[in-house]
């Protein structure tokens, strides 16, 4: 079959069976590790650091924002934005810590996510 976007001759090195929702997207060069992970352990460190600083953030800008009064300097809008960034940061924080704790598990139990 000719592929266009394939030189003629070219065979596709990258199984497309792979773990992976959609497999690999370009074959390997040679230069990257075979077995490359993510930094799990700086990753739970960030998370968990960013986590409460988030959410005091959140309380914070929150009963700020129920505080001020009108004609106030930083209004109520700009404050109630602030503590919504942080509630969704926050909330980012909280999700990779699930993410890097589930996969962290399964490479002590050697099981494979499938």
């Amino acid at each position: 079959m000719n592929d266009p976007r394939r030189p003629h001759g070219a065979t596709d090195s990258a199984s497309r069976a792979r773990p992976g929702a959609f497999g690999r997207r370009r074959p390997r060069t040679g230069t990257e590790p075979v077995t490359a992970q993510s930094p799990l352990g700086l990753r739970l460190v960030l998370s968990a650091v960013f986590l409460p600083l988030f959410l005091a953030g959140a309380a914070y800008f929150g009963v700020w924002a129920a505080d001020a009064d009108p004609g106030d300097s930083p209004g109520r809008g700009g404050l109630v934005v602030l503590a919504v960034v942080c509630t969704a940061l926050a909330l980012l924080a909280v999700a990779d810590l699930m993410v890097v704790l589930r996969r962290m598990r399964q490479a002590r139990t050697g099981t494979v996510p499938h």
